[in-house]
Formats: C-alpha cells, structure tokens, sequence
C-alpha cells in the first residue's frame, strides 16, 4: 500500500515515492499526468505538482493500491 494514501503539500513541491516492498509497483496518475516505470526495492520516483488540486495516483500492477496528492 502507499503510505500515506493521502498526502498534503503546497504547490511547486516535489514528491518522491520509495517502493519498500520487495515486489515491483508502479505511480501512474490516474488522468495521465505522471507514470513511472516499474520500480524494483528502494528505487524512487518523483514528481513536481505546480498546481492546486487532487491528484490522484494507483500502481498499474496492484490496482487497489490507490492514493492521493492534495496540492494547495
């Protein structure tokens, strides 16, 4: 699972997502704004959300794993 599944941050932050699970995932917004690739064990990901809104994210592998970035 994404933890936090809800994330927080101001516009024109970054945010890194870190695979910690010993299996693949990957971050793909789900209105095409972002996708990774396929990230192994503690490889990362990171993206800049310059403006305000919900965006939200899954992993094209698990499906259920679903989060979201709220940028104010």
């Amino acid at each position: 699972m994404f933890t936090p599944t809800r994330l927080m941050v101001k516009a024109g932050s970054t945010v890194t997502w870190t695979n910690l699970d010993d299996e693949p995932h990957t971050v793909v917004s789900d209105i095409g704004l972002f996708k990774s690739g396929a990230l192994d064990t503690n490889e990362r990901f990171s993206f800049k959300f310059d403006k305000p809104g919900t965006y939200r994210f899954a992993c094209s592998i698990h499906p259920r794993m679903v989060g979201s970035v709220v940028v104010q």
